[in-house]
Protein backbone atom coordinates (compact mmCIF):
# COMPACT_ATOMS: atom_id res chain seq x y z
CA UNK A 1 0.00 0.00 0.00
CA UNK A 2 1.25 3.52 -0.78
CA UNK A 3 2.25 5.60 2.22
CA UNK A 4 0.79 9.03 2.88
CA UNK A 5 2.64 11.81 4.70
CA UNK A 6 2.03 15.20 3.10
CA UNK A 7 0.34 16.21 -0.14
CA UNK A 8 0.08 19.50 -1.98
CA UNK A 9 -2.23 19.08 -4.93
CA UNK A 10 -4.93 20.45 -7.18
CA UNK A 11 -8.49 20.12 -5.86
CA UNK A 12 -11.50 18.95 -7.90
CA UNK A 13 -14.95 19.92 -6.55
CA UNK A 14 -17.70 17.30 -6.88
CA UNK A 15 -20.68 19.29 -5.61
CA UNK A 16 -23.04 16.39 -4.91
CA UNK A 17 -24.28 14.83 -1.68
CA UNK A 18 -25.01 11.13 -1.16
CA UNK A 19 -22.71 9.93 -3.95
CA UNK A 20 -23.06 6.15 -3.83
CA UNK A 21 -20.53 3.52 -4.74
CA UNK A 22 -22.42 2.53 -7.90
CA UNK A 23 -21.87 6.07 -9.16
CA UNK A 24 -18.19 5.88 -8.21
CA UNK A 25 -17.73 2.57 -10.08
CA UNK A 26 -20.80 1.02 -11.76
CA UNK A 27 -21.66 -2.60 -11.09
CA UNK A 28 -20.70 -3.94 -14.55
CA UNK A 29 -17.03 -3.23 -13.79
CA UNK A 30 -16.91 -5.38 -10.64
CA UNK A 31 -15.97 -8.60 -12.46
CA UNK A 32 -12.26 -8.06 -11.84
CA UNK A 33 -10.73 -8.42 -8.37
CA UNK A 34 -7.47 -6.72 -9.35
CA UNK A 35 -6.93 -3.41 -7.58
CA UNK A 36 -5.78 -1.61 -10.72
CA UNK A 37 -7.38 -0.59 -14.00
CA UNK A 38 -10.58 0.94 -12.61
CA UNK A 39 -9.55 4.60 -12.93
CA UNK A 40 -10.80 5.10 -16.52
CA UNK A 41 -14.27 4.00 -15.37
CA UNK A 42 -14.49 6.03 -12.16
CA UNK A 43 -17.80 7.94 -12.23
CA UNK A 44 -18.42 6.25 -15.59
CA UNK A 45 -22.11 7.15 -15.99
CA UNK A 46 -21.45 10.83 -15.26
CA UNK A 47 -18.16 11.03 -17.10
CA UNK A 48 -19.21 9.62 -20.48
CA UNK A 49 -22.24 10.18 -22.71
CA UNK A 50 -22.60 6.52 -23.68
CA UNK A 51 -23.04 3.34 -21.64
CA UNK A 52 -19.77 1.82 -20.49
CA UNK A 53 -18.88 -1.87 -20.41
CA UNK A 54 -15.66 -3.68 -19.49
CA UNK A 55 -13.17 -3.91 -22.33
CA UNK A 56 -14.27 -0.74 -24.12
CA UNK A 57 -11.67 1.69 -25.46
CA UNK A 58 -12.41 4.65 -23.20
CA UNK A 59 -10.24 6.97 -25.30
CA UNK A 60 -12.83 6.72 -28.06
CA UNK A 61 -15.90 7.27 -25.89
CA UNK A 62 -17.73 10.65 -25.91
CA UNK A 63 -17.05 12.67 -22.77
CA UNK A 64 -19.70 14.62 -20.89
CA UNK A 65 -18.39 18.22 -21.04
CA UNK A 66 -20.58 19.23 -18.08
CA UNK A 67 -19.02 16.75 -15.66
CA UNK A 68 -16.51 18.47 -13.41
CA UNK A 69 -13.69 15.95 -13.80
CA UNK A 70 -13.76 16.44 -17.57
CA UNK A 71 -13.13 20.17 -17.29
CA UNK A 72 -9.55 21.14 -18.27
CA UNK A 73 -8.98 23.19 -15.10
CA UNK A 74 -9.34 20.10 -12.91
CA UNK A 75 -7.15 17.71 -14.88
CA UNK A 76 -4.49 16.17 -12.67
CA UNK A 77 -6.38 16.75 -9.40
CA UNK A 78 -5.31 14.49 -6.54
CA UNK A 79 -7.73 15.86 -3.92
CA UNK A 80 -11.51 15.39 -4.27
CA UNK A 81 -13.78 17.84 -2.47
CA UNK A 82 -17.35 16.64 -2.10
CA UNK A 83 -20.48 16.72 0.05
CA UNK A 84 -21.97 14.68 2.90
CA UNK A 85 -22.47 10.91 2.97
CA UNK A 86 -19.94 10.23 0.24
CA UNK A 87 -19.54 6.53 -0.60
CA UNK A 88 -22.99 5.37 0.50
CA UNK A 89 -24.67 2.34 -1.06
CA UNK A 90 -23.07 -1.07 -1.48
CA UNK A 91 -19.85 -1.95 0.32
CA UNK A 92 -17.78 -2.63 -2.82
CA UNK A 93 -14.06 -2.12 -2.24
CA UNK A 94 -13.81 -1.37 -5.96
CA UNK A 95 -14.93 2.21 -5.18
CA UNK A 96 -11.70 3.26 -3.41
CA UNK A 97 -9.75 1.21 -5.96
CA UNK A 98 -11.28 3.30 -8.75
CA UNK A 99 -10.63 6.61 -7.00
CA UNK A 100 -7.05 5.65 -6.24
CA UNK A 101 -6.46 4.44 -9.80
CA UNK A 102 -7.90 7.70 -11.11
CA UNK A 103 -5.25 9.55 -9.12
CA UNK A 104 -6.96 10.76 -5.96
CA UNK A 105 -4.96 10.48 -2.73
CA UNK A 106 -7.39 12.31 -0.41
CA UNK A 107 -11.12 13.04 -0.21
CA UNK A 108 -12.60 15.88 1.83
CA UNK A 109 -16.26 15.81 2.85
CA UNK A 110 -18.52 16.61 5.83
CA UNK A 111 -19.26 12.89 6.26
CA UNK A 112 -18.68 9.49 4.69
CA UNK A 113 -20.54 6.18 4.63
CA UNK A 114 -18.95 3.94 7.26
CA UNK A 115 -17.85 0.98 5.13
CA UNK A 116 -16.47 3.19 2.37
CA UNK A 117 -14.65 5.26 5.01
CA UNK A 118 -12.93 2.15 6.38
CA UNK A 119 -12.13 0.82 2.90
CA UNK A 120 -10.32 4.05 2.05
CA UNK A 121 -7.79 3.52 4.83
CA UNK A 122 -7.21 -0.06 3.70
CA UNK A 123 -6.24 1.18 0.25
CA UNK A 124 -4.04 4.18 1.01
CA UNK A 125 -6.71 6.87 0.52
CA UNK A 126 -7.11 9.54 3.20
CA UNK A 127 -10.77 10.46 3.89
CA UNK A 128 -10.91 13.78 5.74
CA UNK A 129 -13.99 14.95 7.61
CA UNK A 130 -14.38 18.72 7.92
CA UNK A 131 -17.44 20.71 8.97
CA UNK A 132 -20.07 21.63 6.39
CA UNK A 133 -19.20 25.29 6.94
CA UNK A 134 -15.54 24.64 6.15
CA UNK A 135 -16.44 22.53 3.11
CA UNK A 136 -18.67 25.36 1.87
CA UNK A 137 -15.74 27.79 2.14
CA UNK A 138 -13.46 25.40 0.28
CA UNK A 139 -16.01 24.95 -2.50
CA UNK A 140 -16.19 28.72 -2.89
CA UNK A 141 -12.41 29.06 -3.08
CA UNK A 142 -11.92 26.12 -5.45
CA UNK A 143 -14.46 27.43 -7.95
CA UNK A 144 -13.33 31.05 -7.60
CA UNK A 145 -9.61 30.38 -8.17
CA UNK A 146 -8.43 28.25 -11.06
CA UNK A 147 -5.54 26.00 -10.09
CA UNK A 148 -6.60 26.00 -6.42
CA UNK A 149 -4.38 23.70 -4.37
CA UNK A 150 -4.47 22.49 -0.80
CA UNK A 151 -1.73 21.13 1.40
CA UNK A 152 -2.59 18.12 3.54
CA UNK A 153 -0.23 17.31 6.40
CA UNK A 154 -1.05 13.93 7.93
CA UNK A 155 1.54 14.06 10.76
CA UNK A 156 0.04 17.41 11.88
CA UNK A 157 -3.52 16.36 10.88
CA UNK A 158 -4.18 19.64 9.08
CA UNK A 159 -5.58 20.85 5.78
CA UNK A 160 -3.78 24.06 4.85
CA UNK A 161 -5.05 26.65 2.38
CA UNK A 162 -3.03 29.01 0.17
CA UNK A 163 -4.15 32.00 2.26
CA UNK A 164 -2.80 30.55 5.49
CA UNK A 165 -5.85 28.89 7.06
CA UNK A 166 -5.34 25.58 8.85
CA UNK A 167 -8.16 23.10 9.41
CA UNK A 168 -7.59 20.24 11.86
CA UNK A 169 -9.03 16.79 11.15
CA UNK A 170 -9.37 13.71 13.34
CA UNK A 171 -7.85 10.29 12.68
CA UNK A 172 -7.17 7.36 15.01
CA UNK A 173 -3.56 6.66 15.91
CA UNK A 174 -3.76 3.20 14.35
CA UNK A 175 -5.04 4.47 11.00
CA UNK A 176 -2.52 7.28 11.03
CA UNK A 177 0.33 4.83 11.69
CA UNK A 178 -0.82 2.57 8.85
CA UNK A 179 -1.08 5.40 6.32
CA UNK A 180 2.22 6.97 7.29
CA UNK A 181 3.96 3.63 6.86
CA UNK A 182 1.97 2.28 3.91
CA UNK A 183 0.61 -0.70 5.84
CA UNK A 184 -2.61 -2.56 5.15
CA UNK A 185 -3.71 -5.67 7.11
CA UNK A 186 -1.33 -7.88 5.14
CA UNK A 187 1.53 -5.46 5.68
CA UNK A 188 0.82 -5.35 9.41
CA UNK A 189 0.82 -9.14 9.55
CA UNK A 190 4.09 -9.41 7.61
CA UNK A 191 5.79 -7.26 10.23
CA UNK A 192 5.59 -10.39 12.40
CA UNK A 193 6.87 -12.74 9.69
CA UNK A 194 9.78 -14.01 11.80
CA UNK A 195 7.52 -14.84 14.76
CA UNK A 196 5.02 -16.56 12.46
CA UNK A 197 7.77 -18.64 10.86
CA UNK A 198 9.17 -19.59 14.26
CA UNK A 199 5.71 -20.71 15.42
CA UNK A 200 5.23 -22.80 12.26
CA UNK A 201 8.59 -24.52 12.72
CA UNK A 202 7.86 -25.25 16.39
CA UNK A 203 4.42 -26.60 15.50
CA UNK A 204 5.92 -28.94 12.88
CA UNK A 205 8.36 -30.30 15.46
CA UNK A 206 5.64 -30.84 18.07
CA UNK A 207 3.05 -32.37 15.72
CA UNK A 208 4.91 -33.64 12.65
CA UNK A 209 2.12 -36.07 11.71
CA UNK A 210 -0.04 -33.12 10.64
CA UNK A 211 2.43 -32.29 7.89
CA UNK A 212 2.83 -35.75 6.37
CA UNK A 213 1.52 -36.07 2.82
Amino acid sequence: MKSFTTLTALVAPLDRANVDTDAIIPKQFLKSIKRSGFGPNAFDEWRYLDHGEPGMDNSKRPLNPDFVLNQPRYQGAHILLTRKNFGCGSSREHAPWALDDYGFRAIIAPSFADIFFNNCYKNGLLPIVLSEETVDLLFHDVTAHEGYRLNINLPEQTVNTPDGKHYHFEITEHRKHCLLNGLDEIGLTLQHADAIKAYENKHKQQQPWLYQS
